[in-house]
């Protein structure tokens, strides 16, 4: 279990899952980033990792959906990635340390950093940790993959860190915020779950345990006030934050 405790911030906020998107604006988008901070929400985004090591705000592996390009993100640059227009708009994908130098601290931010089995994702967590090294704003790091919180117990202990969990959405992770040894492991300051895994007894417990317990993608408002209940914070889109 978690062995100390996380900023008050990451409890008093409603973080915008993605940024404040819409059909006008992309997701993960530097729009989206500027329409959640009018709106007094947190933000989520999400990390892949450029050709050149960068690390880009950018949910997907593939390029296709969010671009219309055609690859993998890993296999580009991060100058040829941010030549790239988001669907629909003339926002571009975009390194973090751009991001964080327009965010510049004006709300707290979840930095969900993407992996996959047998991915290397120690080498983002190590470029991610560089790029955060200047930034003094409000944020924490979080993933899927246990062995994220896990490196950053190891090599950045002071950053505020998370494990990502679901049994509903098949990832290749699933279940794993439930195995005790790999959060005796990782020590995360806080589980943010699947909406619909709220009800397991697990996340009763660890929340009972004093632990903040954060749950995504809530998009209703009914879904919102569920799962307002049942855990601490929430990351949330359309309805729900609208």
């Amino acid at each position: 279990m978690a062995g100390r405790s996380p900023p008050a911030w990451l409890t008093q906020t409603t973080f915008a899952h993605r940024g404040l998107h819409s059909d006008k604006v992309p997701e993960n988008s530097l729009a989206a980033a500027e329409a959640a901070i009018e709106s007094g929400l947190g933000i989520e985004c999400d990390i892949q990792r450029s050709a050149d090591d960068w690390p880009m705000v950018f949910h997907d592996w593939d390029l296709a959906r969010l671009t219309g390009a055609v690859g993998s993100v890993e296999d580009h640059t991060a100058d040829e990635l941010e030549a790239l227009a988001l669907i629909g708009s003339k926002q571009t994908p975009i390194r973090l340390q751009r991001f964080l130098e327009t965010l510049a601290g004006r709300a707290p931010l979840l930095i969900e950093i993407k992996s996959r089995p047998a991915y290397d994702v120690e080498w983002t967590c190590q470029y991610v940790s560089r790029t955060l090294e200047q930034y003094s704003g409000r944020y924490a790091v979080m993933s899927f993959d246990p062995r994220v919180p896990e490196w950053f117990k190891a090599n950045v202990p002071q950053t505020c860190r998370g494990l990502v969990g679901t049994d509903s959405l098949p990832n290749g992770f699933e279940h794993m915020w439930r195995d005790l040894n790999l959060i005796e492991q990782a020590e995360p300051d806080f589980l943010a779950i699947d909406r619909r895994d709220l009800s397991r007894p697990e996340a009763a417990e660890w929340r009972a345990a004093g632990n903040p317990l954060l749950t995504w993608t809530v998009r209703t408002r009914e879904e919102a006030k569920v799962a307002g209940l049942l855990a601490d914070a929430l990351i949330a889109e359309g309805e729900a934050v609208g």
